[in-house]
């Protein structure tokens, strides 16, 4: 039988340790929503002119 001996790097949290980031993903969905009105907008500007 083989046991698993611990080390220091599982002890240690990386800088990426795959929890998500919900601020980085927050700003990507009010950036992504903000171009769609900004599409929107643009584009019946374009038609009613």
């Amino acid at each position: 039988m083989t046991q698993e001996i611990p080390t220091e790097n599982n002890d240690q949290r990386t800088e990426d340790d795959g929890s998500p980031k919900f601020g980085r993903l927050l700003l990507i969905l009010l950036f992504a929503v903000a171009l769609i009105v900004a599409i929107t907008f643009a584009t019946e500007a374009y038609h009613t002119a």
